[in-house]
């Protein structure tokens, strides 16, 4: 069963991964399913994880304060809005334009809505190296 928790654990997180490349696949909620899956797996990893430089404080504010850092949210917004002007570039048909345009303003009102803590205060804080 621990090999399975692993997998799983491997794969959300190669998905959050992904997910900081392509802006219509998330990031954070990937990242906590592989730190749950990885808890129920391997404590290494999970704590792996979760010590992490880059994926850790993620999932450390989401979990402490159900935040995302200010910087997270322009870096999200920025790849959005180039994703939408490479895809006007590239002439996509109209009618999926305009649902990628949708998708990615419900994207950015959710994120742009929750709550703000800095990762520089919560690494402080927890005892994590400076992001």
């Amino acid at each position: 069963m621990k090999f399975l928790w692993v997998s799983a654990g491997w794969i959300s997180v190669s998905l959050g991964v992904i997910g900081i490349f392509l802006p219509l696949l998330p990031t954070t909620p990937f990242l906590l399913l592989g730190a749950f899956c990885f808890s129920k797996g391997s404590e290494k990893l999970h704590t792996w994880l979760i010590e992490h430089p880059r994926l850790g404080p993620p999932i450390l504010q989401w979990r402490q304060h159900r935040a995302i850092s200010r910087r997270i949210k322009w870096v999200a917004t920025v790849t959005m809005l180039a994703l939408f002007l490479l895809s006007a570039a590239m002439q996509v048909p109209l009618w999926a334009l305009g649902t990628q345009a949708a998708v990615l303003v419900c994207v950015s009102a959710f994120i742009w809505t929750r709550k703000e803590t800095s990762l520089d205060n919560s690494n402080h804080a927890s005892g994590h190296a400076h992001d």
